[in-house]
């Protein structure tokens, strides 16, 4: 009861609305299934206090309802929903404690569980006549993806309804529950912990570190005055594992720099949504822009391709590329317009569906001030459980991440250079960009012939197999220029000269 009084006098309608919303599910579930059908997945974290905390309110609203007693007695105040704690040695000891706490103080009936997930919802609902599991997963959780209020189980495991009463709530609003009700929470929580796992991949969340004057001691703010919600995971640990042969050398400012005498290569690939670039109207100049700051971070670009604004185009694109290249960049089609499909498309590309996101519509809002009506919150949709927004302060709205997938929403070459300096400066904490050797590049013009040059050409790119070595010609009058392109400036030394040897002197002079 002093849970529903609590939320029903605070002053926070939306957690006022996120609050009727849960209870609404929670009567759902409860009315098609008895308390004897039904259990609680409880991990001793936030969510799952929230949910906690919800049902108790939903259980002894209803016995309020239905006059059993007024006044409860010690006797009776036993929560009878059986809760579920998966106990593992990876776990903290805060965490453990709590949950035992917790489940003394609120008489759970609790069944501990120490075998893996799996085997144990299996050995539980073998002994036990359980259809319906209340978890506290949320949008934006890994396991998220693609569930609704009730899910079934997925295929291969035990069959048994997924209850999902706070799945559209955001960080903000977990801990705005938490502090309006003052109900108790692991301690982990005050100590710099948004996101708790295993003791071996979670730590303090860097974002809320405070430090002395000389630098000497670190301390960390509570977990509920993290300021943007999207980033609770960032304290996890990152396994990062290079996806190129070469050593890691050096860490400088929060970037990994690869080896320069490393042979290996990143790839990214571009893609341009527009049928106005198609039709001709309209001439992209970003992909070549983009191309040349690929390079300066040393990776190298495998596809630029324009694309229809079309979903089914863009998911196709994207579907290709995602899985071949480290790192896919996309532009164009992003907005409110009809044609706008980009992100759209990346959701379909990765097969989960689009999803309000809290955080993006209030930077909306904040931009288009009134104007964000009606459908036109449809721009705050995003690709559910995959997208990350990349913050900067000198950017009013972010940019979007999904997994590998940059979305950009430049339109010019200024715009690009402001976005692309932002997405640097924002990945530098989290290493999910590597920088490698910068491409460096020589470039040869001659009055020769295609046709004299050709053989030769040929051998010295079979000589240096670890340059891009290539000709072209501004006009079928003009000089044959030949760019040599590499991350060794020696070799490209080695190659021009090379070839200029193979003919008479002054047959070739450099030019940029």
């Amino acid at each position: 009861m002093e849970i529903d009084k609590a939320v029903k006098e605070c002053d926070d309608s939306r957690l006022k609305t996120k609050y009727t919303n849960a209870i609404y599910v929670i009567k759902r579930a409860l009315a098609l299934y008895s308390i004897q059908e039904v259990a609680f997945s409880f991990n001793g974290g936030k969510d799952s206090t929230v949910l906690l905390h919800l049902l108790r309110a939903v259980y002894f609203l209803h016995k309020a309802e239905e006059r059993i007693s007024q006044d409860v007695s010690d006797g009776e105040n036993i929560f009878p929903i059986r809760t579920i704690y998966f106990e593992t040695t990876n776990a903290f000891p805060e965490i453990n404690s709590f949950t035992y706490e917790t489940a003394a103080s609120y008489n759970l009936q609790m069944d501990i569980i120490r075998l893996d997930f799996k085997s144990g919802l299996e050995a539980l609902l073998k002994a036990n006549p359980i259809r319906a599991i209340f978890l506290g997963v949320r949008i934006g959780d890994p396991t998220a993806v693609g569930q609704e209020q009730f899910s079934p189980s997925s295929p291969g495991w035990p069959p048994f309804m997924r209850v999902n009463p706070i799945l559209d709530w955001s960080y903000r609003d977990v801990w705005a529950f938490l502090l309006v009700c003052k109900v108790q929470y692991c301690s982990l929580y005050d100590q710099g912990y948004t996101s708790i796992g295993s003791i071996h991949d979670t730590v303090p969340n860097a974002l809320l570190c405070i430090r002395n004057r000389n630098n000497s001691e670190e301390k960390f703010r509570p977990a509920y005055l993290l300021p943007d919600g999207r980033l609770e995971r960032a304290g996890r640990v990152k396994k990062y594992t290079s996806p190129v042969c070469g050593q890691l050398s050096s860490v400088s400012n929060g970037l990994k720099i690869e080896d320069l005498n490393s042979n290996s290569m990143l790839t990214a690939s571009i893609i341009a949504v527009g049928d106005e670039i198609l039709f001709g109207s309209v001439e992209d100049k970003l992909g070549s822009v983009l191309c040349r700051k690929l390079h300066s971070i040393g990776w190298a670009v495998s596809l630029l391709v324009v694309t229809r604004n079309d979903i089914d185009s863009v998911a196709e694109e994207v579907e290709s590329r995602k899985s071949t290249d480290d790192m896919v960049f996309i532009y164009g089609g992003v907005g409110p317009l009809h044609s706008d499909v980009t992100v759209a498309g990346v959701a379909k590309a990765f097969g989960v569906r689009m999803a309000p996101d809290e955080v993006f519509e209030e930077h909306l809002r904040h931009l288009i001030g009134e104007k964000c009506t009606g459908d036109k919150n449809e721009m705050s949709q995003l690709p559910e459980g995959i997208a990350e927004l990349l913050h900067h302060e000198q950017l009013p709205v972010p940019l979007i991440k999904c997994c590998n997938v940059i979305i950009l929403t430049a339109t010019n070459g200024p715009e690009l250079d402001l976005q692309w300096d932002c997405l640097i400066d924002s990945l530098k904490s989290n290493g999910d960009l590597v920088l490698m050797a910068p491409f460096v590049s020589k470039c040869l013009a001659t009055t020769l012939s295609d046709v004299e040059v050709a053989e030769p050409l040929s051998k010295i790119c079979l000589q240096f197999p670890d340059l891009y070595i290539g000709g072209y010609r501004g006009s079928r009058k003009g000089p044959l220029m030949i760019r040599f392109e590499g991350k060794d400036l020696t070799r490209i030394e080695a190659a021009s000269q090379s070839l200029c040897q193979k003919f008479q002197p002054g047959a070739f002079s450099e030019t940029k």
